[in-house]
């Protein structure tokens, strides 16, 4: 550990550099062990009150960071409280550099799900078409594990969720949630709303009741889903293909959510987790 008179004579934004990553890497140290040494949470006490001491920071990020130093004890019992304490300042660090985290860089301190732990609704599926963006397959993925989809379908050009944003940001999803990835469009069949004969040999896809998650169909809280069945979710930039819109009119249709602001419209993966919800809560109430 660098001395704190050393830290705190060097130039600005490399003192702030280092001293965010001082914290960012007792913040993995303490996820790991639950604990630090005692002369470590002394230096970094230390560390905290010449920081509030330094005079360079915004009055907003000086409130912030007095409220941290104050509750400050890495050796209390209360791990949850502790944690935050080390992302609140290891963020204000950031925010002070100019820096931000993307999504995918926050640290998990969650270990590996349990599967037995899983209660999914006995057909329930759903099919990606087409997302490209790791980040929203990855929480696809985490929205309908958590209520109770049995099995995600892929499309052939939908992103890897073995992507490392991806499982960074499914958290572990991936690992305890069945999914398989098809080899050819599913729709591509030689009429509109008709499988293709190539896939018409998969047990459930073949077999399921069909409905997308599109704009223009019945609105939420009116739509009735099926007990058994599959949705489909399109592509962030076109939406659901023209095939596979057929193939949901001519089986169960559209569920819209209504929107009320200027930009009428949702991410993805926004839109997948409040209509997967919806479905579990009709399912959980028969």
């Amino acid at each position: 550990m660098i001395p704190l008179h050393k830290l705190f004579k060097l130039p600005r934004p490399q003192r702030l550099r280092k001293a965010a990553k001082i914290f960012g890497e007792a913040e993995q140290r303490f996820i790991v062990s639950k604990q630090l040494p005692a002369d470590e949470a002394e230096y970094l006490g230390g560390v905290l009150e010449l920081l509030v001491n330094d005079g360079s920071f915004s009055p907003a990020a000086l409130a912030a960071l007095e409220i941290v130093r104050a509750g400050f004890n890495p050796s209390d019992t209360n791990a949850k409280e502790t944690l935050r304490s080390f992302a609140a300042v290891y963020h204000l660090l950031l925010e002070a550099t100019g820096r931000y985290q993307a999504d995918w860089d926050f640290i998990e301190s969650g270990g590996a799900l349990d599967p037995s732990m899983r209660h999914p609704f006995p057909g329930m599926q759903v099919y990606l078409e087409d997302i490209r963006s790791p980040f929203n397959v990855g929480s696809m993925f985490r929205a309908a594990e958590s209520f109770g989809t049995e099995k995600i379908w892929l499309s052939p050009l939908c992103a890897d969720p073995r992507h490392k944003r991806a499982e960074r940001t499914a958290m572990g999803c991936v690992d305890v949630l069945p999914w398989q990835r098809l080899s050819e469009d599913p729709f591509a069949g030689p009429e509109a709303g008709v499988l293709a004969e190539t896939d018409a040999i998969i047990p459930g896809f073949s077999e399921g009741s069909f409905f997308t998650m599109e704009t223009g169909g019945i609105p939420l809280a009116d739509f009735l889903f099926p007990s058994s069945g599959i949705m489909i979710a399109g592509s962030e930039e076109l939406g659901v293909s023209p095939r596979a819109l057929a193939a949901a009119d001519a089986s169960l249709g559209r569920v819209s959510i209504p929107v009320y602001g200027a930009k009428g419209s949702l991410n993805v993966s926004v839109a997948f987790g409040i209509v997967m919800q919806a479905w579990a809560a009709q399912l959980d109430k028969r």
